[in-house]
C-alpha cells in the first residue's frame, strides 16, 4: 500500500499569479512579485552574501523541477536553477480570496475558502473597543497593550518592559486575518496565555478572523526579548472535510509535522510533532522511516516565511532554502518504491518586495516517486485530489488528480 508525504515550504512562491494585481503590500499591488526568482537573481548578483555566497544552490529541488516550475509560472529568469527535471513538476494557482496560511493550506487540502476573511484596519487603535475590552477582561487586566499592526519581534522589543511591569497582554495584528497576543512565558505565564487565546478564539472566529495566535516570549528589558517555539495558533475549523478527513474516513493514519495541527484544528490528524524547522526535518525523516503503509504525512516548514520573508531578509531566505535542499535531498533517497513526496508552498513572501506582507504568487508542485514529466499549471485543490488518487481513497471538493 502506498504512502504520501505532503511537504509545504511555507511562502516559497514562484510568481505569476494571474490576480496578483488584486493583492497589495501597502499601496503597491503584488504584480511582479516572485519569491524564488528574485532570491535567485539577488544571489547571482552578489546581493545575498550574509552567511552564504554565490548563485543560489538547490540541486535536489531543481532536479525535481523547481527552476522549471518558476519559469513556467512567470517566465522569470532563475539563475542557478537550470536543471533538466527528473521529477514530475508544475505550478499551482490559488482560487481562495486570500494570501494567508489558512487559505493556502485549506485549498491545498482540497477546500477553497468559502468566505472573505475579516482584516483589521491599519490604524491605531486597530481593534473595536468591545474586542479590546473583552481581551482585557479575559486576561484579568485593566487594558491591553499594542492594539495596532506590528511586527512581532518589534512590538515585544517596544512593549515587553511595559508588559512585564503592568501585566497587560500585548495584542496586535498584521495584514493577515489574525489576532495575535504576545506575553512573557514566566511573568505572565504560558498556560495563562494559551487560556486567554482559547477564550477569545470563538469570538474572533465568529468575526471570520482566521487565527488567534499565542506568541510567548522570554527575556528581560536589560538583555532583550526573544520569542519561543511555544507559539500556538487557534484557527477556525474548516467548514467541510479536507484531505486529512478523507484519509481518516478511509481508515488511514494521518501524521502532522509543524503547524499543520494548528491550521486544521487537529481535524483528521492522528499524531502531531512540532519544533523548529531543524526539529521538523528530523521528524519528517523519522516519518519516512516509520510511517505506516497507506498513511499521509503532512508537514509545514515555516521559517522561510516567519524568519526571512516577513523580515525581507534575502540572504537569510537563501540560506534557509539551501539548508532545506541539502536536508530534503538525503530524505528523498530513502523513500520506498511506492511512496509519493509532493513539495509545494501556500503563498509567496518575496523578501525583495516592498512592505512586510505575503505576496500573491503561484507555487511549485514537485513530485518525487512518480517518474518525470510536466503536469503544467494546475489548481491548489488538484494537489489534494492527486494525493487521494495515489492513496486510493475517495476525494471530495473541486480538485482533479493530475496523476
Amino acid at each position: 500500500m502506498s504512502r504520501a508525504f505532503l511537504v509545504v515550504m511555507d511562502s516559497v512562491g514562484i510568481g505569476g499569479a494571474p490576480d496578483a494585481d488584486q493583492f497589495f503590500n501597502g499601496d503597491m499591488p503584488d504584480t511582479g512579485a516572485n519569491t524564488l526568482a528574485h532570491i535567485a537573481q539577488a544571489c547571482a548578483q552578489g546581493q545575498a552574501e550574509e552567511g552564504r555566497s554565490g548563485p543560489l544552490h538547490l540541486p535536489h529541488l531543481d532536479a525535481l523541477g523547481l527552476g522549471a516550475a518558476a519559469r513556467l509560472a512567470s517566465g522569470a529568469e532563475t539563475p542557478g536553477l537550470l536543471a533538466q527535471p527528473t521529477g514530475l513538476w508544475g505550478c499551482a494557482c490559488e482560487d481562495s480570496p486570500g494570501k494567508d496560511t489558512p487559505s493556502g493550506h485549506w485549498e491545498l487540502a482540497g477546500l477553497p475558502v468559502p468566505w472573505d476573511w475579516h482584516y483589521f484596519p491599519n490604524t491605531t487603535p486597530s481593534f473595536p473597543v468591545d474586542l479590546s475590552k473583552a481581551a482585557a477582561e479575559a486576561a484579568g487586566t485593566e487594558g491591553i497593550l499594542g492594539d495596532c499592526h506590528a511586527s512581532g519581534t518589534t512590538i515585544i522589543a517596544e512593549l515587553g518592559a511595559e508588559h512585564m511591569r503592568t501585566g497587560w497582554p500585548i495584542c496586535y495584528t498584521s495584514a493577515d486575518s489574525v489576532f495575535q497576543i504576545a506575553a512573557h512565558e514566566e511573568s505572565f505565564g504560558l498556560d495563562r496565555l494559551l487560556d486567554l487565546c482559547r477564550t477569545l478564539a470563538p469570538r474572533l472566529h465568529q468575526m471570520k478572523v482566521g487565527r488567534v495566535i499565542a506568541r510567548p516570549f522570554v527575556g528581560s528589558p536589560e538583555q532583550g526579548f526573544t520569542r519561543t517555539t511555544n507559539r500556538k495558533d487557534f484557527a477556525i475549523v474548516p467548514p467541510a472535510p479536507v484531505l486529512t478527513n478523507w484519509c481518516q474516513d478511509a481508515g488511514r493514519r494521518v501524521h502532522a509535522v509543524g503547524k499543520i495541527g494548528d491550521i486544521f484544528s487537529m481535524q483528521g490528524i492522528d499524531t502531531l510533532r512540532k519544533g523548529s524547522d531543524a526539529d521538523l526535518m528530523g521528524h519528517l525523516s523519522d516519518q519516512v522511516d516509520e510511517a505506516e503503509e497507506g498513511s499521509l504525512t503532512f508537514a509545514n516548514f515555516v521559517e522561510f516565511d516567519s524568519l526571512y520573508g516577513h523580515r525581507r531578509d534575502i540572504s537569510g531566505y537563501a540560506r534557509a532554502l539551501e539548508w532545506f535542499d541539502q536536508e530534503i535531498g538525503a530524505i528523498l533517497t530513502r523513500l520506498r518504491p511506492d511512496d509519493l513526496m509532493l513539495l509545494t508552498a501556500d503563498h509567496g513572501n518575496d523578501p525583495t518586495w516592498i512592505g512586510t506582507d505575503h505576496t500573491r504568487e503561484q507555487v511549485p508542485v514537485l513530485i518525487a516517486g512518480q517518474g518525470a514529466g510536466q503536469i503544467g499549471q494546475v489548481k491548489f485543490a488538484d494537489i489534494a485530489a492527486s494525493i487521494a488518487h495515489h492513496l486510493n481513497i475517495p476525494a471530495q471538493g473541486p480538485g482533479r488528480s493530475f496523476l
